[in-house]
């Protein structure tokens, strides 16, 4: 029985590892440039002018002097300022203490002493004491700044612009690149065409790299196993 019961186990360890090492390689799918969903919008994808009637008007080409250059188009080009600082701490201490006493008096029996075999059953008493004592502390703070240039994709039925965009360096020990997209107001593009991070809604900025550098700070497959949920020690 303990044989059988030691396969059960040793069966349940290779599923479970099997499980966490494809769970781990379906997660960290390399990330490659020129991904369609940043891709800038294609020319067909523009707003058709109009056609040309004889006027001297033309929509394609239409510059108002009166503007400002700010973007407010599909296809237009913003630049997005990266200013994002976070910081948190988190500091949690439980102390908790429990004591009782117990005491019980000699037994009687029609007031005689409570006897066994002849021998008479004494008073007792007892105590206990359960102390416990827990303290955590969690400190974290980010900081990411930069530029990105991202094109306009659709212009929402409320004049809110929504961008997307990717920049990718190409280094020696590898790539980094910045992915970001989020909505934004018309009205609060600054008057050189840009506008800080801090305003862009529903932002999603990623910032990371691949190559020999990146892959030395990655923990491993199997490392990764032994410090998540799945490993029951």
């Amino acid at each position: 029985m303990k044989m059988n019961a030691w396969k059960i186990r040793m069966k349940r360890f290779v599923l479970v590892t099997i499980v966490s090492v494809l769970m781990v390689g379906c997660v960290n799918k390399p990330v490659k440039p020129d991904r369609p969903y940043y891709a800038p919008v294609a020319p067909q994808q523009l707003q058709q002018p109009r056609p040309v009637n004889g006027s001297i008007f033309n929509a394609a080409t239409n510059i108002d002097i009166y503007s400002d250059g700010r973007a407010h188009r599909v296809g237009d080009i913003i630049t997005i300022v990266l200013s994002e600082k976070t910081q948190s701490s988190k500091t949690a201490k439980t102390t908790a203490d429990k004591s009782s006493t117990l005491s019980l008096p000699q037994p009687t029996i029609l007031g005689n002493a409570l006897s066994v075999f002849g021998a008479p059953v004494s008073a007792s008493s007892g105590a206990s004491t359960n102390e416990f004592e827990g303290e955590g502390k969690s400190d974290m703070s980010n900081s990411l700044t930069g530029d990105i240039t991202v094109t306009v994709h659709e212009v929402l039925p409320n004049g809110v612009l929504s961008v997307r965009g990717e920049k990718w360096l190409q280094l020696n020990q590898g790539d980094e690149y910045i992915q970001i997209s989020g909505l934004l107001r018309p009205q609060d593009i600054a008057s050189d065409n840009t506008i800080s991070s801090t305003k862009l809604a529903d932002a999603r900025i990623g910032y990371s790299g691949t190559g020999g550098v990146h892959d030395t700070n990655t923990m491993g497959w199997l490392s990764k196993f032994f410090v998540s949920p799945l490993w029951p020690f």
